[in-house]
């Protein structure tokens, strides 16, 4: 049985919550958290030889706690129940569009680049969910571990450049600079979006709900059309 490794929970919390005072003092898009952390904990264990497994063994309750971070993100979408109800129509449109944009750019791309298509298929889920994206990866022949990797990929760039890119297209209504950061950048982006205001971070957990559903419709029947025009 592997041997936990008890202060790997305090460090990790540690080096988060220190990454996060650093950004917030510095107001540097860059001086992301989960980016910082991951750059400082991953050459850490590299140098000390310690293995990932028994670093994670010692902070799991960190990723059990992940599945209700996601759900508690259904509070505000429901105090914005109202304004919800009085645009359905349009955001179900945006997240439909957002959801077939996001799949065929990266699996398009991918296949144009020379990729596999078994490389394409992973890709092809990565602005959705980690759990959605490794299960809808695996049923069209990805592989669950890059989707994964992707997801991560993509929700980190999208919360460090997201609204600066929403700043520079002059996007300033709060419903749509939510939507496009959920529909894009999954959980990560919408958790940027929660710290930055309340009332984006429920549109950005519409987004991320209805694209995570809308993916694991499409994506069977989509990936092959891409397959065809692209591969």
């Amino acid at each position: 049985m592997m041997e936990n490794i008890w202060w790997s929970l305090p460090i990790t919390l540690i080096v988060f919550f220190a990454a996060r005072r650093l950004g917030g003092w510095l107001k540097m898009p860059l001086l992301n958290p989960l980016l910082v952390s991951m750059v400082i904990i991953i050459p850490f264990l590299l140098v000390s030889g310690l293995s990932y497994e028994r670093y994670f063994s010692g902070s799991k309750v960190l990723n059990d706690l992940l599945q209700p971070a996601v759900v508690a993100l259904a509070f505000p979408l429901y105090e914005q129940i109202h304004q919800i109800r009085a645009r359905w129509k349009s955001i179900i449109t945006i997240c439909f569009i957002g959801s077939i944009t996001a799949m065929v750019t990266g699996s398009a791309v991918a296949l144009m680049l020379g990729a596999t298509p078994q490389i394409a298929a992973s890709i092809l889920p990565k602005s959705v969910t980690t759990p959605i994206a490794m299960a809808v990866g695996g049923s069209i022949g990805g592989l669950p571990a890059i989707s994964a990797v992707c997801v991560i990929f993509v929700g980190i760039l999208g919360a460090v450049f997201g609204h600066t890119m929403l700043n520079a297209m002059k996007i300033t209504t709060k419903a749509s600079r939510g939507l496009a950061m959920g529909t894009a950048s999954h959980a990560l982006g919408t958790a940027r979006c929660a710290e930055l205001d309340y009332q984006e971070g429920a549109f950005g957990s519409l987004a991320l709900v209805i694209c995570g559903i809308m993916t694991s419709i499409m994506a069977p029947f989509l990936f092959p059309l891409i397959l065809r025009f692209f591969g």
